[in-house]
């Protein structure tokens, strides 16, 4: 049926955000590159002229309860691979890297969604630094736990 139609086309979205995501934080060891990929990899995905993004941040079939597992699988997945890399460079605790990546994912999937409702009057790339660059200021303050590699 419909559901199950929709359920599909979710699964695919969610699959290519998480996708994305783990691409942009495997790309680079540089952290503030990692950032500024993981960025770019949210502003590229709800650019897609396909709009699948809405199927995941917008949907109006979230009290469904099996939309709803699904949204909150893919932004708990999301997180957990933002999470690994801050909790593998930090130190922090698993709980305490999880509410990061929770901060740094939703910035980044908030922010793109309003670059796009804003009618994309920024420029994607310039749009996207500006939010790396919020992220990583935020985020370079929390220390190493191995100061001396560079990352």
């Amino acid at each position: 049926g419909k559901l199950e139609l929709y359920l599909a086309l979710l699964d695919e979205s969610s699959d290519s955000l998480i996708a994305s995501v783990s691409h942009a934080l495997a790309s680079t060891a540089d952290n503030k590159l990692r950032v500024q990929a993981t960025v770019h990899a949210y502003f590229d995905f709800v650019d897609d002229p396909g709009g699948s993004f809405r199927l995941i941040f917008e949907s109006d079939l979230t009290n469904e309860a099996s939309v709803r597992v699904r949204v909150d699988r893919t932004n708990e997945r999301c997180a957990s691979l933002i999470s690994h890399v801050i909790a593998e460079d930090t130190g922090l605790d698993e709980q305490e890297a999880m509410l990061l990546a929770f901060g740094l994912g939703g910035l980044a999937q908030t922010a793109a969604r309003q670059w796009l409702h804003q009618g994309q009057t920024i420029p994607k790339d310039e749009a996207a630094r500006l939010v790396s660059t919020l992220s990583w200021r935020g985020i370079s303050r929390i220390p190493l736990s191995h100061p001396a590699e560079d990352r």
